[in-house]
């Protein structure tokens, strides 16, 4: 009996060990797992909220993360590193000693669309003026569904995938409201940015005041849409008359809308519901060089690639928002020379990209404007490079590029200060 007693206590103090040892590991994973979390979360907190793109892949089922992954649109390449305080202006002056009128396109990611730099904070306040100021000569949209529809894709891409994923130091998503609304926040403006925007105007105007590029939308057409223009020159109509069929069947590309802040000489609001070939219509060249594979290319963009390519300019003076003046047209090239100062030529440059919108079909080709001081070129040590570049507009393919490029008002002058 005693020894049925002596078990039986046994049992009970060994279960009571169990328990009580059970319970104390139980309390400090608790307390270890709960300080780990706190750290954690004090450490994360800085942390930008558009990481959650990241976390929301990862909530999907395998099939669904597989082809986030491989959608160019939403695979964006992030600079996680970047600092707008430390990113100085690219250098982006394609100069050569020939001038030849090319399409010259470099194959680019979607990721590389948008260039950020130390210039942002000073253009986005330009911009915003430019736009008060100016109002449709910066920003218009055809009353077209299609046209409305392709600026609305655009924003929504623009702010909801591209920013937060491509610059997550800068633009942040974040919820603003009860009814959990999804916002972007511009880190720099310290604003919140509406991740839909019916209003193709008011997209188009956040779009300009928020990114420091300009966006001109492309859709298709043909001559019998009511959007086509009616009127064409005598030059154009030799041109389609010479067409091949197939290039007779490719639609042509007509301007839908634009956000343009900085246009270089040129008026859109006067170009909107324009085709490609009446755009170009005053560039020498244009019709005989790059027309065909224009249309060709524009034809035959595929859904997620971009190209991009450059352009050169001297300007003399430093506008950026310019409907007229940087082309001539027309003669008293001695009373136009005189009035050059050297002080106020800018070396003015577009980085021009070109992809195609994957729901609506539309082109957009964007472009960020660059100038520089002709001192900064000199010192820079490329002055003799720009100076043999302005000799080569006459050598080229198109020797008419040195008039209509005003190379004949600035020229001497500009190389002159160059090479002294």
């Amino acid at each position: 009996m005693q020894i049925h007693v002596l078990v039986a206590s046994l049992f009970v103090f060994s279960y009571l060990v169990y328990h009580f040892f059970s319970s104390h590991h139980a309390r400090r994973t608790a307390t270890t797992s709960s300080s780990s979390s706190s750290s954690n979360k004090n450490k994360n907190k800085n942390k930008c909220k558009s990481e959650k793109h990241e976390e929301e892949k990862q909530a999907k089922p395998a099939d669904e993360k597989d082809e986030i992954e491989q959608d160019p649109y939403i695979n964006i390449l992030p600079l996680h590193n970047f600092l707008l305080e430390q990113t100085p202006p690219i250098r982006n002056s394609p100069l050569k000693p020939r001038y030849h009128l090319t399409m010259a396109l470099e194959k680019i990611s979607l990721s590389e669309i948008v260039e950020m730099d130390w210039t942002y904070e000073e253009r986005m306040r330009v911009r915003r003026e430019i736009m008060e100021e100016m109002g449709e000569a910066t920003m218009m949209c055809m009353n077209e569904e299609e046209s409305k529809e392709a600026v609305r894709e655009l924003y929504e891409w623009i702010f909801g995938e591209y920013l937060p994923r491509r610059f997550p130091t800068i633009y942040e998503v974040k919820k603003k409201t009860k009814r959990k609304k999804r916002w972007l926040k511009n880190c720099v403006s310290n604003e919140l940015i509406p991740l839909h925007e019916p209003d193709p105007l008011a997209a188009l105007k956040t779009l300009g005041g928020h990114v420091d590029t300009d966006f001109l939308f492309l859709l298709p057409s043909s001559p019998s849409s009511s959007s086509f223009p009616t009127t064409t020159t005598t030059t154009t109509t030799t041109q389609q008359q010479n067409l091949s069929a197939e290039e007779k069947a490719q639609p042509a590309y007509h301007l839908s809308a634009f956000i343009c802040c900085f246009p270089s000489g040129f008026s859109l609001r006067a170009k909107l519901g324009l085709p490609l070939a009446a755009i170009h219509t005053p560039v020498p060249g244009y019709a005989s060089k790059l027309e065909k594979s224009m249309n060709r290319f524009f034809a035959r963009l595929p859904v997620g690639k971009a190209v991009k390519r450059s352009n050169w300019a001297i300007t003399t003076d430093e506008k950026l928002f310019k409907e007229g003046g940087n082309h001539w047209y027309s003669d008293g090239i001695a009373k136009e020379k005189a009035k050059v100062r050297i002080e106020n030529c800018r070396l003015r440059s577009e980085r021009q990209t070109l992809f195609r919108l994957p729901r609506t079909g539309a082109i957009v080709f964007s472009f960020k404007t660059y100038q520089y001081r002709l001192e900064d070129v000199k010192r820079e040590g490329y002055g003799e490079a720009l100076a043999q570049a302005i000799d080569g507009l006459r050598e080229g393919n198109v020797p008419e590029m040195a008039w209509y490029k005003r190379e004949v008002v600035w020229g001497d002058a500009v190389k002159r200060f160059l090479r002294s």
